[in-house]
């Protein structure tokens, strides 16, 4: 794992003590044993330590420890040695005896304790050891390293983590996902109903990664019936390295990495395939200006089809890995990768990105912001102004001094799932979800599914459709169904109203508008099938998203995406002629509602011919309430008799 700065502090101080045990190359210079044989073990340990050989270093100071036990030197060459080798729980363990041995016998010896009891996550005692360097300090009035303050600092922070702990059980998604191997960076389609994530295993004969001992590749779940099945791996794998993928909320796309590749740009790039019934398309690398000759990987893709997130290592960012971000513009074209800048990234290390579908919450891993130790979770808010806000750690015990990565949080924003090397799993890195509290929940996202057909013979159509919010007038989500099935499934943000548009060539647009104004606790999809009509002689279309004050016939703003979409269907189709026609409840007088659907209608044809469609291709005429399309005698009724339509009368 990389170090991050506060570890980074820690270790220069353990290279300091391993500095003084050095120097203490003959036995005038040790003053803990007057012992010589012991002595003699002592330095055939201090040469082993010279060369790096840690393990012959403990033999021979333990030998000298049996011998003197209270040889403090010896200890502290066991501690270092354990130190070297990662091992902080027997490094802990022969600092105090050190210490025990003689208390006396240096100051430094209390925070070299105090920082292995950090790096093995014990910070009751970290505190208590950095506590007494500082009073022993403070008696000779010698000025304390910043790096020791700051360690403490932090300290205190990480047990303010802990004490303010999170209500959460983690729980190991079980041997039907995870394995021996490590199994990192899942992402979730947006029903919840498929998992994809890497596996990291052993590589074999047929693994093409000249001196690699691992291969990644990918492997998916499907929870039928609220059990996650056996996985299976990916079809896209191949003998070269794949993982770190992002498959879109819709399962539609699949964005993943592939490394050491003959057509590749640098070590890893970013590809993509599409899926078109049940298989996959080939992939295709995503080219410049993406990939470069550095490293692209762990990509996330945004519920609105559009926006991607990912990990490089190119010049011109914050640190060594940094998250940066693409468009695509076009299916397969992408615009030039942006840095996220600060507050994100950092000096350090930032990885495994994982935009929630609500389009404002990131996720992501890093080593250069403040936590518990490793790799720690964080995530980021998008203001009003489109920047990131300040980064916020998830807390403990989502996050420990072991390494924490690649969350993801479900559409409904109550569940979460992540890869941790915490004890008591099956492998190194495994899968774990678990309920997320609610002060960390992300703003909640339903999901809109359905499939798209011809209405006359029911044939399903591939057919582009967007989905807009009509208090913004932003594009909440832009794709299309799939070329076999019609399907498709879209993520769509409570609270908000919304225009459905879908469309396709030499077919009619579809319009439709729906509310989701409360935050639901327990979403259930938003199921719609549309037929799209043909452009035939006396087909019509209503237009939903065509708005009007109560008894007023001015057009209200939100009606600007509508009339463009008619306005491009008169362009599409220059020897189209149309009737607008405007229709009523039966609230008011004949006469009255006459007179409204009138001049309803004739302000569609006015912004019509204002904006260059000629007049004599177009009718316009008011019906009142004579043309119901459902029963005035309900508010539901009378909603859908107050419309606006258009009808093609001739070519």
């Amino acid at each position: 794992m990389y170090l991050n700065n506060y570890t980074r502090g820690i270790r220069f101080l353990c290279l300091s003590l391993a500095f003084l045990i050095s120097c203490n190359t003959n036995a005038q210079q040790i003053i803990s044993s007057q012992n010589k044989k012991a002595i003699k073990y002592y330095n055939k340990g201090n040469n082993a330590i010279g060369n790096r050989d840690f393990k012959t270093a403990v033999e021979w100071a333990e030998k000298a420890i049996k011998i003197d036990e209270t040889f403090t030197e010896a200890y502290i060459m066991i501690a270092e040695s354990y130190s070297f080798t990662k091992n902080c729980e027997q490094s802990c363990l022969y600092f105090e005896k050190a210490i025990a041995s003689n208390p006396e016998f240096s100051k430094k010896l209390y925070y070299f304790a105090a920082n292995e009891h950090m790096r093995c996550g014990d910070f009751e005692k970290a505190v208590k050891r950095f506590d007494e360097y500082f009073f022993r300090n403070a008696m000779d009035k010698t000025e304390i390293p910043n790096a020791v303050r700051e360690n403490y600092e932090l300290c205190l922070y990480r047990l303010q983590l802990m004490k303010d702990s999170l209500a959460i059980n983690p729980i190991n998604m079980g041997e039907n996902v995870n394995s021996i191997f490590a199994e990192y960076l899942p992402s979730l389609t947006v029903d919840e109903s498929k998992i994809v994530f890497t596996v990291r295993r052993k590589a074999d004969n047929y693994t093409v990664c000249a001196g690699c001992k691992d291969e990644e590749d990918m492997y998916f779940s499907e929870k039928i019936n609220g059990v996650w099945k056996t996985r299976k791996p990916f079809e896209l794998n191949t003998h070269y390295n794949e993982g770190g993928q992002s498959i879109s909320p819709d399962g539609k796309y699949l964005i993943f990495t592939a490394c050491e590749r003959d057509e590749g740009y640098g070590s890893c790039d970013l590809y993509w395939s599409k899926r078109i019934g049940d298989s996959w398309s080939k992939p295709r690398n995503f080219g410049k200006p993406v990939n470069t000759q550095y490293w692209e990987s762990q990509p996330t893709f945004s519920a609105d089809g559009r926006t991607i997130i990912f990990v490089s290592n190119r010049p011109g960012g914050e640190g060594c890995m940094d998250l940066w971000l693409t468009n695509m513009t076009e299916e397969g074209v992408f615009t030039s990768p942006v840095n996220l800048g600060t507050p994100i990234n950092t000096i350090l290390n930032e990885d495994s990105p994982f935009l929630h579908p609500n389009g404002n919450t990131l996720y992501f891993a890093s080593e250069g912001h403040k936590g518990m130790g490793g790799k720690d979770i964080f995530y980021s808010i998008l203001t009003p102004d489109q920047t990131w806000g300040e980064p916020l750690n998830m807390g403990y015990p989502i996050n420990t001094f072991a390494d924490e990565m690649s969350l993801v949080v479900n559409a409904k924003g109550d569940k979460a799932f992540y890869s941790s090397d915490r004890s008591g799993g099956l492998g190194s890195d495994d899968l774990y979800s678990f309920d997320l509290p609610p002060t960390l929940r992300p703003q909640s996202v339903t999901y809109m599914k359905g499939r798209i057909f011809d209405a006359k013979d029911n044939t399903p159509l591939e057919a582009s459709f967007k989905v807009v919010d009509l208090n913004t007038g932003q594009v909440v989500v832009a794709s299309s169904s799939d070329i076999k099935t019609g399907e498709f499934l879209i993520c769509i943000p409570t609270n908000s109203t919304y225009a459905l548009y879908a469309q396709r060539n030499n077919y009619l647009f579809y319009s439709e508008n729906f509310e989701l104004k409360d935050v639901y606790t327990d979403i259930e999809p938003y199921v719609k099938d549309i037929f799209l009509k043909r452009i035939e002689l006396g087909e019509s279309v209503v237009l939903n998203n065509i708005f009007f004050d109560t008894d007023k016939s001015d057009l209200k703003p939100e009606s600007e995406i509508e009339l463009k979409n008619i306005l491009q269907l008169l362009m599409d189709n220059p020897r189209m002629r149309i009737e607008i026609s405007g229709h009523t409840d039966n609230i008011g007088s004949k006469e009255h509602n006459l007179a409204l659907s009138q001049a309803r209608a004739k302000a569609v044809f006015d912004y019509l011919v204002n904006k260059g469609i000629k007049a004599n291709r177009m009718d316009y005429k008011g019906y009142g309430f004579s043309v119901p399309i459902a029963s005035n005698e309900s508010d539901e009724g009378r909603t859908q008799n107050r419309r606006t339509e258009f009808k093609i009368i001739g070519f």
